[in-house]
């Protein structure tokens, strides 16, 4: 697959990956059509249970088939099909580590039945023993930092829960949104699952790329990806996407930190769930940020509170 690195391939995952003979993937996220009549331009997403059943099984056992015995495999699935994807990872024995819940703000409403606003989001790895998992890079101030000022609390902050609520969905007034996809994965969720289940320059496979979503993330955290893409028209929307964000990032000068630290800091801003404002007009909270950056960068490097300071106000312009 050297080849294919950092590229977006037009073709059915299930013919591409069934042709590659050795695992190359440190990280697989795949984000499948959902079943429930989504109107993608190449795909019909209304098939009968069965024949998707069996679909699902197929592109799942490629997946497992291109994934490094040290990899991670993250799937996003909605309500109809989650136990239906546990059976069959259990079936190609894969370890569940957590089955996270994707809760998100601005859900699909309904009139005769409650609101649904979450996803499913399964994290497995081959091995149970061998997998990588970096948890300095997602922890964030707990509570009893925050509020408390509590001498017990870990100063290295707390691991997430395991139902994922900072993150909206991209909607259509958002700017984030790219308005040629039906359904567009925010950034800095994709970026969350990076940092912590892959390291710089492994390779990030995304079976079903879509808005190209993954590929960004990958690119700004100095990722390789592979993404695959059955129409043609989205992998070259998603390679427009790639070419823009790759001009901003190349445009954007003088920079008070390199490309990856300051994704970091806006993941850091995101995940705390505080504004610019909130952080730098709080002697203490500033305080607390830099040292939480300090924690997740995990490089050695003592970044005072100016340089973060510096830095974040960009955020505003």
């Amino acid at each position: 697959m050297q080849n294919f690195l950092n590229r977006i391939i037009c073709g059915d995952c299930i013919d591409v990956l069934g042709e590659v003979s050795e695992p190359f993937a440190d990280l697989i996220f795949a984000d499948p059509p959902f079943n429930i009549g989504y109107k993608y331009d190449k795909y019909n997403d209304k098939q009968k249970r069965e024949n998707y059943i069996v679909w699902t099984r197929r592109w799942m056992s490629v997946c497992k088939k291109v994934l490094k015995p040290n990899g991670s495999f993250y799937i996003a699935i909605g309500d109809d099909y989650a136990a239906n994807v546990k059976i069959i990872a259990d079936e190609l024995e894969l370890f569940m580590r957590n089955w996270l819940i994707w809760h998100y703000s601005f859900g699909q409403q309904t009139k005769n039945k409650f609101a649904r606003s979450h996803t499913h989001i399964f994290y497995f790895v081959s091995d149970k023993k061998n997998f990588t998992f970096n948890d300095y890079a997602i922890r964030i101030p707990s509570d009893r930092q925050l509020i408390y000022d509590d001498r017990r609390a870990n100063v290295k902050g707390k691991m997430p829960d395991d139902v994922w609520d900072g993150y909206s969905r991209v909607c259509g007034t958002f700017k984030e949104r790219t308005g040629w996809h039906p359904c567009q994965m925010p950034e800095n969720l994709l970026k969350r699952i990076m940092v912590v289940s892959s390291n710089p320059g492994d390779c990030v496979l995304d079976p079903f790329c879509g808005s190209g979503t993954t590929a960004a993330a990958a690119y700004q955290l100095d990722r390789n990806y592979v993404g695959i893409e059955i129409s043609p028209e989205y992998v070259g929307k998603a390679n427009e996407r790639l070419a823009e964000l790759n001009l901003k990032l190349k445009t954007k000068n003088p920079k008070p930190m390199s490309d990856i630290q300051l994704a970091e800091l806006k993941r850091l801003l995101a995940d705390m769930g505080k504004s610019v404002k909130e952080i730098t007009s709080d002697k203490k909270l500033i305080k607390l940020f830099t040292k939480q950056f300090r924690v997740r960068t995990n490089n050695e490097k003592k970044y005072t509170t100016e340089q973060i300071l510096t830095a974040i106000k960009e955020f505003q312009i």
